[in-house]
This record gives structure tokens, sequence and C-alpha cells, in this order.
């Protein structure tokens, strides 16, 4: 059967875990071969240095910004304000601007390592809408969230599918951060001709566009295709491709999403705040088994209820096994609906492939779907993690994704047919 005739479903059945598949294939690698974290066109393009002090260049640069740096005996890693497994960072972000005072009408990327805008392409009459919302104009920007997918398979393999598109969903959220920050409105859009723009944008079989976020003045405007393809520039220093997730990315694009009216989220946060959760968010590597209260757990799941701006959807039921909340009973919760009671504690901890976050923290949340687009479902996993993560630090608990986990059997725990697309703790 056609790759683009197989469903998510497949794909995402066909990277399950299971405690007998962790032992047969514990997956070690050699630190020493991974491939670069950071794309970067030649010096003769032009660039743009990122000024914090300027609200336009703030909003870009926060949205993927570097916020602390560690170093290893096997070399420094790069900590940014999104997430990412392993820390790999496969994701990239592409920016079209226009109509913007002080900058040139172009297509750019945004050089994560050295805080700058490259500008690979420079507008006349053409651009990314005609692509994503045809006859439309964008006075504004236009991001594209792309997978330089090797870093990530380098390490998981065909499970990698899953991560990029759960890094990519946290680079949303990442975008809408920063957007919260710099009052700017954004609607994500899954759904539009990603295949032509990755011809397009030279990314020959190395790279993939996963989503879009729009923040602009609207116009009714035709703008044409772009005029020119431009030069393939690699996102890693070596490559080695796997079949398999070329054909998921390339089967689950072609799938249309749920859609939904377009609804924005209305967050109270303290902006001051905020912008420090912001930079100080990190993700957990152990809990202290202590509890958290129950306002601040109620807190949390009314900021995951909140809308997401996108009309391309697919929803996800959030499924929390509560170890350890003050005035709460231990137990499975759907939403804050209590299913059944019990210490599961220990359970969650080897359903995560014998993590002890997933068993130490106040709470382990699984994110479920019976969706239509794959890409689409797990993209909003990743966008809600993002929200999860950043809303738990705010209020000074600590939070981890969860990527990996025996498929089956948290099905059977939370007593769902439905798949599991991320798992994720919080506590203290």
């Amino acid at each position: 059967m056609p790759s683009s005739q197989i469903s998510g479903k497949a794909y995402h059945d066909a990277t399950k875990h299971s405690y007998l598949s962790v032992q047969l294939d514990p997956n070690y690698v050699d630190a020493s071969t991974q491939p670069s974290s950071f794309k970067i066109y030649p010096k003769f393009y032009r660039r743009v240095k990122l000024n914090l002090n300027n609200p336009v260049h703030s909003f870009i640069s926060l949205t993927s910004a570097i916020t602390l740096e560690k170093v290893y005996k096997d070399g420094p890693y790069k900590l940014r304000v999104n997430p990412s497994a392993g820390a790999l960072y496969p994701t990239e972000v592409y920016v079209q601007v226009r109509g913007i005072e002080g900058m040139v009408d172009g297509i750019y990327h945004l050089e994560v390592e050295n805080n700058c805008l490259t500008l690979i392409y420079e507008l006349i009459d053409d651009g990314l809408e005609s692509y994503i919302i045809p006859g439309k104009s964008i006075n504004g920007f236009i991001f594209l969230i792309s997978c330089v997918y090797y870093r990530s398979s380098w390490k998981y393999q065909n499970r990698s599918i899953r991560y990029c598109l759960l890094d990519s969903g946290h680079h949303l959220g990442a975008i809408a951060a920063s957007a919260f920050l710099h009052n700017r409105n954004i609607q994500l859009v899954f759904d539009f001709d990603k295949l032509s723009l990755n011809s397009y944008l030279g990314f020959e079989n190395k790279e993939f566009i996963t989503a879009c976020v729009v923040s602009g003045e609207v116009q009714d405007k035709k703008i044409r295709h772009l005029r020119l393809k431009i030069p393939f520039v690699s996102g890693t220093d070596y490559f080695e491709s796997n079949q398999f997730i070329e054909d998921a990315y390339q089967a689950t694009t072609l799938q249309k999403s749920r859609q939904q009216k377009l609804e924005y989220p209305q967050f109270d946060f303290d902006q001051d705040k905020f912008y420090q959760t912001v930079w100080n968010r990190r993700s957990i590597r152990r809990f202290r088994k202590e509890a958290i209260s129950q306002e601040d757990y109620l807190y949390v799941v009314q900021q995951l209820q909140q809308s997401i701006p996108t009309e391309n959807y697919e929803e996800i039921e959030i499924y929390s096994v509560v170890h350890r909340v003050n005035g709460m009973t231990p137990g499975l919760y759907k939403g804050t609906n209590l299913i059944k009671t019990g210490n599961f504690s220990e359970k969650t901890g080897y359903l995560c492939i014998n993590q002890a976050i997933a068993r130490d923290g106040a709470v382990t949340l699984f994110f479920v779907s019976d969706y239509l687009n794959y890409q689409t479902a797990m993209q909003i996993a990743g966008f809600l993690g993002q929200r999860l993560y950043l809303t738990s630090n705010y209020l000074g608990i600590q939070c981890s994704g969860i990527g990996a986990y025996y498929d089956d059997e948290t099905q059977e725990l939370l007593e769902t047919n439905k798949d599991v697309l991320y798992g994720m703790a919080i506590g203290i």
C-alpha cells in the first residue's frame, strides 16, 4: 500500500514501546557522533542582529532564544525557551516579514546560535501566503516551523517522528508565549501546502515543514508563489536517511485536520513574572515527592482548557494520575472528574519506562486523542505541553515531558482505546 494511503495511527502503532521492545533495543548511542543542532546559512548571506530592546526583534528572538548553556564531558548543551526530547532540538524557524518598518520584506532564517535573522529570500510580489492562505496577504509575520529530523532519529530512530512533531508543538507554544508578552495575536495553521514549500525552501529530504503561525494584518490581496527556489543548506553536518520517518511525514501531511471556530485564549499572567518564567523554564529531572496545593493544580487544569488559536484542530483529552495533591483523593482523573481511586505512583513509574519523575511527581498527565490528522494532533499535544511547562513553572511547580512509555499498558491504565500522544509530570 502506498504510504499516502496509510493512516497516522498505523505509523503511531509502529513506534509503540513495550516492556519487551525496550529490553530488546535499549537504544544506546555514541554521544561523539551527535549531528550538529544549529543550521547556519553561508556567511555571505545578509544578517540582522536581533536587539532585545527593539520590540519586533524581541518578539522574534524570544520564540527560540538560548537561555542556558551547560557543559558536560561530551561538550556544551545550549538549552532554549522550548523544551526538546533529549535536548536534540530538531526544529528550525523561518519567518516571513512584510511591511515592518526598518526590515527588508523577505523570508529569514532564525539563526538561534547567534541570535540573528539571515535573509534567505527577498520578496517582490510573491510570498508564503500563496501556499498557506491563498488570496490573502499578511502585513506582519509568518513563522514556519520545520524539523531537521536526523537530529532526533540519530538517537530515537523511528520513534523520533513523534518527538519531531511534539517538539514542533513545543516551538509553537514558545511563539505563543512570545506573542503574549508582546501583545500580539497569533493563529496556528496546520493544513496547508507543506510539500510545495519544502521544495521551494530547498529542503530535499533532510528537513520538512510541520506548522505555521500567522501574526499581523490580513488583507485581501493575491500573492504569487515564490519566484525562485532557495538554495539547499543542510541543517546537520552529516545525514543518514530514515525511510520510515519520511514516509510517515508524507502520508500524514496529506490528511486534513478537524476544523473549529477560531478563538483566542484569555490569560491573566503577570507579564513581568511570565517573562521571567519563559527565560527560566527548565525540564526537571528529579522530584522531592512533595505535594502541591489543590488550588495550584486546578489553576493548571484551567489554563490547559483555554482555547488554542487555530481553525485546524484535533481534540486532546487529558488524563491525570494524581499522586500528591493536598485535598484531592489519589487516583485517575479525566479533567477534574475522578475515574478510579488508588495510589498509582509505582504503576506510572513503571509505565514510563521506569522513570522516577513519573513516580515521584505530584501528578502524571497523559494526553490522548482520536484524531484525523496525526501531525496536527501531536503538535497540539506538544503545544499544550509547552503551556503546561510555563503555567506550572509560573506557579513555582516543576515540570518534565515524558515521550517514552509502554503505549498499550498505559492505555489499559487510562481505560481508553485512543492513542496516548504524550506524558508529562509536574511536582516539587
